[in-house]
């Protein structure tokens, strides 16, 4: 079993350019009192050996938060959350990289244990499953796989989820924490969760 708190590297994707907000940058808008990111921090740093939170714009806010801020490559800036794995894969002390997207707070305590247990069935990466569909920015995957991704990125391939499941991942059901997948991505969601 992957010892959660020295062997995985969690990263928080707030990179994208958020353009269903209106360009507004996602992890900094207020949910209950605090900034977005703050929840998803809160609940995903005690979980692993390092926190990391890529983003692309307003980084010394970002770095007010107490991680590391890493960005993409200028090369495929703003390329999607694929960019931004390749960062924390390129950054990532540790064996494993585990990839949360920044506009679903409500991560679960156990996400990490739940996501490590995965690949003891003998897979390489894990990836969340929610009423049979796959959520692949919620993944844990080597930090090995890092010149794959590259490569992906260089041939101008795109898409987390044709690039994750060429590696056969295994699903994780969140069945028990259906708000893992509460994704505050507009107006109307922000209207409805986040009032």
């Amino acid at each position: 079993m992957i010892d959660c708190q020295s062997a995985i590297t969690g990263v928080i994707l707030a990179g994208g350019r958020a353009e269903r907000m209106g360009g507004q940058d996602k992890g900094l808008l207020p949910l209950a009192g605090e900034p977005l990111i703050a929840h998803s921090i809160h609940r995903l740093q005690p979980q692993v050996a390092e926190l990391l939170i890529s983003a692309n714009r307003n980084l010394a806010m970002y770095q007010s938060f107490g991680c590391r801020v890493i960005s993409d490559d200028p090369a495929i800036q703003f390329r999607g959350p694929l960019a931004g794995m390749l960062a924390a894969l390129s950054t990532a002390k540790t064996s494993y990289l585990l990839t949360a997207p920044c506009d679903s707070p409500w991560l679960p305590p156990d996400y990490a244990r739940r996501m490590a247990a995965a690949l003891s069935k003998g897979a390489a990466v894990s990836v969340a499953v929610h009423e049979e569909h796959w959520q692949p920015v919620f993944a844990l995957l080597p930090v090995a796989l890092r010149d794959d991704l590259a490569e992906w990125l260089a041939t101008g391939q795109r898409g987390v989820r044709r690039w994750l499941q060429r590696f056969q991942p295994a699903p994780v059901e969140f069945a028990d924490w259906p708000a893992l997948f509460r994704n505050l991505n507009t107006p109307q969601d922000w209207a409805e969760w986040a009032p």
